[in-house]
């Protein structure tokens, strides 16, 4: 499922590249390439980030701190209809992005927005009325491929490096020092009744004779089942990497962002205990520096 959202991702990614045209400079006698956004290519519904954007670490770590305050204030005073409206509209954007990348390129780009941006919030209606592992994990294949666009324009090779970095290390201290991703997690699948990121029960033998008596029985009486989660800040920046290395260097480059990735997740879901809440983000950046680490060698050969 994450490699599979990945390569959707490097998709939808693409379809919102800039379009390079290469300049020869008469003065320097040197060649320069330029990227310009067509309106085909910028991000839908006023999502566009503004040319020349670029993050800097003060301004990552302010983010940080208000994101993780807001978050912390809902919890504590548990403002579910805040968050449940603050989902239902970025998930509804975020398909209608992904969507859009593919319907851009067979109707107009007016018709391509609205149709999209209507098929979307069926999508998030069914997910919000008739949420099922099923279509909660479908959903997710189309969320984190349309957010990705929005941000890949904000980073430079090197400053997703050390994005990657941060929030590497974030991850760590979240979960194995104050438990905030625990709770956060909690939160949303006890409280709100959403979780952003991938999960999957556990249907053991035992479970699933439970399941069957039930249904024969017509009982409404809950079970308790261990499930399996992956976290939407995990599948997205190995993405929005993807993207950038796309952007500013070439295919390979992506690609070996994304195996890389899936090579540390894998590693992590092997080598992990059950019942345990692991920082995925770490071995998912090794799995990403391994990968790039890979190609460069290969390219200066």
């Amino acid at each position: 499922m994450f490699l599979l959202t990945q390569f959707i991702g490097l998709y939808v990614v693409s379809q919102y590249m800039p379009e390079k045209q290469t300049i020869f400079n008469n003065q320097t006698n040197s060649t320069q390439v330029i990227q310009n956004y067509s309106e085909a290519n910028k991000v839908p519904y006023g999502m566009q980030p503004e040319e020349g954007a670029k993050p800097n670490f003060f301004s990552i770590i302010i983010s940080f701190v208000f994101a993780i305050s807001l978050v912390l204030i809902i919890m504590k005073y548990k403002w579910k209809l805040l968050i449940r409206t603050f989902f239902f509209i970025v998930i509804t954007i975020a398909i209608a992005i992904t969507i859009n990348s593919i319907l851009k390129n067979y109707v107009s780009l007016n018709n391509s927005i609205y149709i999209s941006l209507a098929i979307a919030f069926v999508f998030s209606l069914a997910k919000a009325i008739r949420p099922s592992f099923v279509i909660h994990n479908f959903t997710e294949f189309l969320i984190y491929p349309g957010i990705a666009p929005m941000f890949v324009i904000l980073f430079t090779p090197l400053t997703m490096i050390i994005m990657l970095i941060i929030i590497s290390i974030y991850d760590m201290w979240a979960v194995w020092h104050s438990g905030i991703m625990q709770k956060m997690a909690k939160f949303q699948i006890e409280e709100v009744g959403i979780f952003g990121g991938f999960f999957i029960p556990y249907l053991t033998k035992k479970v699933k004779e439970k399941i069957a008596l039930l249904k024969k029985s017509k009982s409404k009486k809950k079970i308790k089942m261990s499930i399996a989660m992956l976290g939407g800040g995990d599948i997205i920046f190995p993405i929005i990497t993807a993207g950038v290395f796309l952007r500013d260097t070439n295919i390979y480059a992506s690609l070996a962002v994304i195996l890389g990735a899936f090579l540390g997740l894998l590693f992590l879901l092997f080598f992990s205990e059950k019942k345990k809440f692991y920082p995925a983000m770490p071995f998912i950046t090794a799995g990403i520096f391994l990968g790039l680490l890979i190609w460069k060698i290969f390219n200066l050969m």
